[in-house]
């Protein structure tokens, strides 16, 4: 049997869609939407190329060399928004964004929530360098260049497995243990499907205190 590889992306205008969002602790984009600053729904279609941070499309899954192969990320400064235009306030630098209280090498849970589902290849998290800038735009310069947790799904190909194999679970719980930083940090939650071109991506603002 053939299998259609092409990319299954979704439409930019159906953001009910297949999308989902960090749910706890609250993603930059979760406090937005409750406050009606980006468009309804959109904190669960924050929506870019896979293989962050990466910047040209074209890409094979150097784990799943049949995955459908990516397009571009989204560009430094609009890393929060995913290029979105609706959710372009996320970007801001002038905003006091709401921060969530976490320490180092501490274990702090981490759920996405999903309004629905898309066979996924991993869930990356990177976060920002000691020391870096909040007054400048989100960079790849300002994020530490390889993620400090990933969670494979190490099944493949994936038109091999049905959709309840490959989906993520509902809600998908991750325990993270935080690296050591100080004072106020990004997180930068990365969803790369492995049947699209494309990831979901997630800013979660974190404040370092002493234990």
């Amino acid at each position: 049997m053939t299998q259609d590889k092409s990319s299954s992306t979704c439409d930019s205008d159906s953001i009910e869609l297949k999308h989902g969002s960090i749910s706890t602790p609250k993603s930059r984009a979760t406090f937005a939407e409750e406050r009606r600053l980006i468009e309804g729904n959109l904190h669960n279609g924050i929506e870019s190329g896979k293989f962050f941070p990466q910047t040209t499309g074209g890409l094979a899954d150097p784990y799943a060399k049949d995955d459908v192969r990516s397009m571009a990320p989204p560009v430094d400064g609009k890393i929060a928004s995913g290029e979105r235009q609706g959710a372009a306030y996320l970007d801001r630098t002038d905003v006091d964004w709401d921060k969530h209280d976490v320490t180092s090498d501490t274990p702090l849970e981490f759920v996405w929530s999903f309004s629905a589902r898309h066979k996924y290849r991993r869930f990356n998290y990177f976060i920002t360098k000691a020391g870096w800038n909040p007054t400048q735009p989100l960079s790849r310069a300002q994020f530490e260049s390889e993620p400090f947790a990933t969670f494979l799904n190490e099944r493949q190909p994936y038109w091999s497995y049905s959709d309840e194999e490959m989906w993520p679970e509902q809600p998908t719980r991750h325990t993270l243990t935080l690296p050591e930083r100080d004072g106020y940090q990004v997180l930068l939650g990365v969803w790369e499907i492995a049947e699209t071109d494309k990831a979901f991506y997630q800013v979660v603002d974190l404040n370092f205190v002493s234990k």
